[in-house]
């Protein structure tokens, strides 16, 4: 289809079947809609009250919303595009009767990208990876804001990306966090920047192959104008900024916990400085912040400060608002979030460390570690952490359904560490497992919560989990 922005001519007349109605597609309804759509069907194969008041509104404004069991299963005929939600895969059936039949399929964020109004659209500057998104993107509107500039997070994070292009009010630009779901079906974006912060095995399930995988995420790159910002020591996510098919003048930009080289931002003593963006980058560094700047100054949110720096100065942004908002910065709840110390001992929350990836940043950040480790490993592997994370390992606790994963991979690699297993799966487990790593917990050991698996055997998300937590941690001071 033509449509390339809401000004365009066929709006009115293009037949659009939006696939999942929830948050998301909820959203790309309604949005069309205002865009002027006169033929929107929204299926979902769910069906409860919370659904149905939800269709009643877009009912009332046109729209024809089909709920419950085989929804999704036929492609209606007659469609132009298909808007999917999130998260559903490429090979559902309504999708791949789409492609066989040629029908565009658009991601939220490809819609969102299309009903830009061209007159006053807000710059993107883009995020994504396998860790640390969420975070990063927060950082860089932070940065935006302390240079005042009017912006905010959209897409994964915060508001929704299609209520921030559709805003009366526009922004002067939009810090955007991507995921692998969202880029899979996303086409004509063009960031200003974008950043690939790491690679990792995740939701390989959903997209088949880990090159696959590390392909969607690239999708981030494609017509990236001004900056590319790469990771030094993840060198596929620099090998996907030589594959990008770029804007001509678009540079690539690479952010590192090391001295930087020429086109990079990174460390130099305890100062985050940038030798990317300064006209005299041959010869010196200019400096952003310091370390202490960033809450908290574990290393793999330094990086996270770094990208979210190289992002902001792509987009002309001083060095004193890189450090005034990283000063100002707080992240969100269990994220490294420090809980309490009892006994000498710290209780640190990264709930949301909830892949191996994650959770072998998390532990690197601390010398002496007992590890509270278990969930859903989705398929992974625990072995690079384990060999890597060995010799800082106090002991390990294990809950959940896939302890036995992470015992085995520990048992391979570090068989000396001692392991505790807590079977307990009801709501009082998390306070057994806090009185376990007490026991063997010394002086000066940091108690970590780093999961490296999905909460939703036992509980109802991370941030539930990370709750339970804090709350036997207090329960254990008291």
């Amino acid at each position: 289809m033509t449509l390339t922005n809401r000004t365009d001519d066929g709006w009115d007349t293009t037949r659009f079947v939006v696939l999942g109605f929830g948050t998301a597609g909820y959203a790309c309804a309604d949005s069309l809609i205002q865009a002027g759509a006169e033929h929107v069907i929204v299926v979902d194969d769910r069906d409860n009250e919370a659904l149905r008041e939800k269709a009643e509104i877009l009912e009332v404004l046109g729209a024809t919303i089909t709920l419950g069991e085989g929804s999704t299963a036929t492609l209606p005929p007659d469609v132009d595009i298909v808007v999917t939600s999130p998260g559903v895969p490429p090979s559902a059936p309504l999708l791949a009767q789409a492609a066989e039949r040629g029908v565009p399929i658009w991601s939220e964020i490809e819609l969102a990208w299309r009903l830009r109004d061209p007159a006053n659209a807000a710059p993107w500057l883009c995020v994504t990876g396998t860790n640390g998104k969420t975070t990063t993107v927060q950082m860089l509107t932070a940065i935006l804001t302390a240079a005042g500039h009017r912006a905010v997070a959209a897409g994964n994070v915060g508001l929704p990306l299609l209520e921030a292009v559709m805003d009366p009010e526009p922004y002067d630009v939009i810090a955007v966090e991507l995921s692998s779901y969202q880029l899979h079906f996303t086409h004509s974006m063009s960031a200003h920047s974008a950043a690939v912060l790491n690679l990792a095995p995740d939701h390989i399930d959903w997209h088949g192959s880990m090159d696959a995988y590390a392909a969607d995420k690239g999708r981030i790159f494609t017509n990236c104008q001004v900056a590319c910002i790469y990771n030094v020591a993840d060198k596929v996510t620099e090998h996907l900024v030589e594959e990008a098919d770029v804007i001509d003048g678009c540079r690539a930009v690479g952010f590192t916990l090391g001295m930087p080289g020429l086109s990079m931002v990174g460390l130099v003593e305890d100062l985050l400085v940038d030798r990317a963006f300064v006209e005299q980058r041959q010869t010196s560094a200019l400096e952003l912040a310091k370390i202490e700047d960033v809450n908290p100054p574990a290393p793999h949110n330094v990086a996270n400060a770094l990208a979210a720096a190289a992002l902001a100065r792509a987009f002309g942004v001083p060095a004193a608002a890189v450090r005034d908002g990283l000063r100002g910065f707080t992240p969100d709840k269990h994220r490294i979030a420090h809980v309490a110390e009892v006994a000498g001992v710290n209780y640190v929350d990264d709930s949301k460390a909830t892949n191996p990836h994650a959770a072998q940043a998390s532990l690197l950040a601390y010398d002496h570690v007992v590890w509270i480790a278990g969930g859903q490993a989705k398929g992974a592997t625990f072995d690079d952490l384990v060999i890597a994370a060995k010799d800082r390992l106090r002991a390990v606790v294990l809950l959940g359904q896939d302890k036995a994963v992470i015992a085995e991979a520990l048992e391979r690699h570090a068989p000396d560490v001692p392991r505790i297993v807590v079977e307990s799966t009801d709501t009082g487990a998390m306070e057994i497992v806090v009185g376990e790593a007490a026991k063997v917990a010394q002086v000066g050991d940091t108690v970590l919560l780093a999961p490296g698996c999905a909460s939703w055997d036992m509980f109802a998300n991370y941030g539930a989990r990370g709750d339970a937590f804090a709350e036997a941690v207090r329960a254990l001071a008291d």
